[in-house]
């Protein structure tokens, strides 16, 4: 009897501790500036985008080759999607965040489309 004891309480403390290590990992914050490396069939450019997250909720600033432009978006899991327009159609930026870097596609309205890649600014 005491055995069935030990290895259920064994069994609810690995699940405890499994969540508790998945809970952390969801928890992304983007806050702070980013270098971003973007590739386009327009071209490529480096832009700094400056993200504000407050919960899933995303705002910023992005400052490169299309001017500056106040952004929006979303941050769920490990999922990131912001926009911006700079006047010449809104730029969409889809992607995912791991280990401190993210990378995704980004569509620059009908104008051209691409990849990104980023790093959090030094």
């Amino acid at each position: 009897m005491k055995n069935k004891f030990k290895v259920a309480l064994c069994a609810v403390w690995l699940c405890v501790t499994l969540l508790t290590l998945i809970a952390a990992q969801d928890k992304v914050n983007v806050t702070g500036a980013w270098v971003f490396q973007v590739e386009t069939s327009a071209g490529s450019g480096s832009p700094t985008i400056t993200f504000k997250q407050d919960g899933e909720t995303l705002t910023g600033r992005y400052s490169g080759q299309l001017g500056e432009a106040d952004l929006k978006g979303t941050v769920k899991g490990n999922q990131i999607q912001f926009s911006f327009d700079p006047g010449v159609g809104v730029v969409v930026y889809t992607g995912t965040i791991e280990n401190g870097t993210m990378k995704g596609k980004v569509e620059l309205g009908d104008q051209a489309s691409g990849t990104w890649t980023a790093k959090r600014k030094e």
